[in-house]
């Protein structure tokens, strides 16, 4: 990690720069110390004149230890993740390792951009917003692509229906006392905690609002997720959203998306009967939803998962 410290003083919506809130930030992490060592960099080279303490959470993997440093307002600490194994343990033990007034997240193999936690801090300074997200940058192979959430896309019926993948885990800044208080901590009883981000991101929009930053201000390294061919976790992981929130089966387009990723998953797994079921199912729900389509192609051979996979993520989406 370099020893670059802030260029210029970021805005000081509190007060003089000795004011400004304290970011904690979390990144857990598990054998990745290349893409670890980006992530790091880029948040110790924040233009924020603040502080920020970073916490490194090792999930089933020894930590190191020489990762460990701290400046006037910079500071790196590495912990074990002591809660249940898994992404959403390693977050929830990064959270409760610090005191900050806000809380940022940073997957270990994404970088922000150097204005980044500046950027943010202003916009929940001048607003009753309990979380703030940034647009990020898709990075697959060789490609780019810039992606940024409309201010009007945040919202629960939006974020239900859509997803809205601009508001990347990577970009979430929260206050503190909401993450411990109305939205609560991240849900480790998730299968394999796949989908850990949008389970939280739904109950902060039931919380409150978001302050957006409409600029892309992290890249994110797009097709690296562990989650990304395990489709058992993905399959149980649906069920159990759809057993938790009520909301998604008040609203036909986003139980048919849950549906159609189901079905995409089954086909995935070589289950045909059971794909073509629910691919029936999902089109019963709603007939436009296209990754039941893409599902029956996948369970009728006509083309592999790995390949639609593939071609989504070079055009910076999933499925």
């Amino acid at each position: 990690m370099t020893d670059q410290q802030p260029t210029h003083d970021a805005a000081a919506p509190d007060g003089p720069a000795g004011a400004l809130p304290v970011v904690d930030v979390v990144i857990a992490t598990r054998d990745r110390p290349e893409l670890l060592q980006k992530a790091l960099d880029a948040v110790w080279n924040q233009t924020y004149a603040g502080p920020i303490r970073c916490t490194v959470v090792f999930d089933q993997s020894e930590p190191r230890t020489e990762l460990a440093r701290s400046s006037e307002n910079r500071s790196v600490t590495v912990v074990r993740n002591v809660r249940a194994p898994g992404l959403a343990g390693a977050r929830n033990s990064g959270i409760l390792a610090g005191e900050g007034e806000l809380v940022a997240f940073c997957d270990d193999d994404d970088e922000w951009l150097p204005t980044k936690v500046e950027k943010q801090v202003a916009a929940l300074a001048g607003s009753p917003a309990l979380t703030a997200v940034t647009g990020i940058i898709v990075k697959y192979a060789d490609r780019s692509v810039p992606r940024v959430p409309a201010p009007e896309s945040m919202t629960l019926r939006q974020l239900v229906r859509n997803r809205v993948m601009e508001a990347h885990p990577s970009t979430v800044m929260v206050r503190r006392e909401a993450l411990l208080g109305p939205i609560g901590l991240v849900d480790e009883e998730l299968p394999g905690s796949y989908g850990e981000d949008f389970d939280w991101i739904i109950r902060a929009a039931q919380a409150g609002t978001f302050a957006v930053v409409t600029e892309p201000l992290v890249q994110v390294l797009w097709g690296q997720s562990m989650f990304s061919q395990r489709w058992q976790t993905i399959i149980d992981s649906i069920d159990y959203s759809l057993g938790k929130h009520t909301v998604f089966h008040e609203d036909h387009q986003a139980l048919g998306r849950l549906y159609g990723r189901r079905a995409f998953a089954l086909a995935a797994l070589g289950r045909r009967r059971d794909a073509l079921g629910q691919t029936a199912r999902t089109l019963r729900v709603n007939p436009k939803e296209r990754r039941a389509y893409l599902a029956g192609a996948v369970a009728l051979r006509l083309v592999s998962a790995e390949r639609l996979m593939n071609i989504a993520h070079k055009r910076g989406h999933g499925i």
